[in-house]
């Protein structure tokens, strides 16, 4: 996905005379041609992210469109109060792109893990967040996000599907059980994951790359009465949207995702993804716990 951005980004950079790139290091020698082509629209501020924000708040009210970049832990939770100074409440937009995603360097330690960064980003007005689950969406999604004119959080992941599934982010029926069957919604990555645990449950599955706006309609005209949503940041970031667009209809929930522990332990992304129960096994288990038939009152 790191790939396809540096390449999509350079293009943009030389297709659109609109766009600037703000770096923090991350990813400069990437963009080291880029930036010897347009000097005046790529910056690299060092390893300064609230500056990195400050500055495409800045380039924002210049009338030019901010592509910014670095890890999801510096770029979302260290520049937080420029997101919302610098950003929103001067009512101008940016494209933020991350990597590193919840745990991706998780041989790095805590400083590079980030699992709520789509919570703190679901905080703020109206911005758009897409969660890729392959390398193929990105370069459409960021064309798209480019074009517009708010805010978006573009999460890129060294983990992904076995191929690309597109869209605009509406919900995208996957495998259909039937009417009444559990809805499972599985968000960017854990798309694979989820359709294996489910293999051999009567549960239908739908993608999406973009929790937020969030597919309400398309939840209401799919879902059931159980409700199964995995997400590959903090369990229950989508919680309470889904059961605000469900709150006429009798339902139950589950909520997957990264636990809200610290682990303190290193490992590799999938140990992580392991160790949450993201990876199929877990998920069956989960899964399976949910729709089993209560056990009858004894007495």
């Amino acid at each position: 996905m790191r790939e396809r951005f540096i390449d999509t980004t350079t293009r943009l950079l030389a297709e659109d005379p609109r766009t600037a790139l703000v770096l923090a290091d991350i990813s400069a020698a990437a963009f080291a041609p880029a930036a010897v082509r347009h000097p005046d629209r790529v910056l690299n501020v060092g390893i300064r992210e609230q500056l990195l924000v400050g500055v495409a708040g800045g380039l924002a009210l210049t009338g030019l469109r901010p592509i910014v970049h670095s890890y999801a832990p510096f770029l979302i939770e260290r520049a937080y109060e420029q997101l919302k100074i610098d950003l929103d409440h001067q009512g101008v937009g940016a494209v933020l792109v991350s990597v590193g995603a919840s745990y991706d360097r998780a041989a790095s330690g805590r400083t590079h893990l980030s699992p709520a960064d789509v919570s703190l980003v679901d905080a703020l007005h109206g911005w758009t967040v897409h969660v890729p689950g392959h390398p193929d969406e990105v370069p459409a999604l960021l064309r798209d996000a480019v074009a517009g004119e708010g805010s978006a959080y573009l999460r890129l992941s060294t983990l992904h599907n076995d191929r690309p599934r597109g869209g605009d982010g509406a919900l995208r029926l996957v495998r259909d059980a039937g009417p009444g069957a559990p809805l499972l919604v599985a968000v960017g990555p854990v798309l694979d994951a989820a359709l294996a645990a489910v293999a051999d449950l009567g549960v239908t599955v739908a993608y999406t790359h973009r929790p937020r706006p969030f597919d309400t309609a398309g939840l209401r005209a799919l879902a059931g009465t159980d409700v199964i949503l995995v997400e590959p940041y903090l369990a229950g970031t989508s919680s309470r949207v889904v059961s605000a667009a469900l709150a006429d209809r009798p339902h139950r929930l589950l909520a997957l995702g990264v636990g809200r522990k610290d682990l303190r332990r290193y490992g590799s992304a999938d140990d992580h993804t392991r160790w949450h129960g993201l990876d199929a096994a877990g998920l069956r288990r989960s899964v399976g716990a949910f729709l089993s038939p209560a056990p009858a009152p004894v007495g």
